[in-house]
């Protein structure tokens, strides 16, 4: 029984991290392909809008990946993979948040931009 909770514990983690790799390279497709336009057409208008999109699918991405570790850790046989999961898990989250917070002063410039 044990052995199966873990195999599809390992399933579901491969499984988000796919996830979270689709939701990555989608996002960075698509910034670069609006990127690629306005190298040939340029317009301050959507630079940010761009970037604001590209990092939310980051946000995105990054949520997932943590939420894979934070499954993974219930199958770790040992403390040195649980503190190396700890540790990702770490440095994601301050990904995560210092993200949110640049987004958060990107999208109020913007508001303010368009106010004035």
């Amino acid at each position: 029984m044990e052995e199966w909770l873990i195999y599809l514990t390992r399933q579901a983690v491969l499984l988000i991290k796919g996830f979270a790799l689709i939701v990555v390279v989608f996002g960075a497709v698509q910034a670069f392909a609006v990127a690629a336009r306005l190298f040939f057409y340029p317009n301050d208008t959507v630079f940010r809008p761009v970037w604001l999109r590209f990092g939310r699918w980051l946000v995105a991405g990054l949520t997932f990946q943590l939420a894979a570790d934070i499954i993974e850790t219930a199958i770790t046989p040992s403390w040195e993979d649980i503190g190396r999961l700890a540790a990702i898990a770490v440095i994601r989250t301050f990904l995560n948040i210092f993200l949110e917070r640049d987004l958060s002063e990107l999208r109020e410039r913007g508001e303010g931009a368009d106010t004035a």
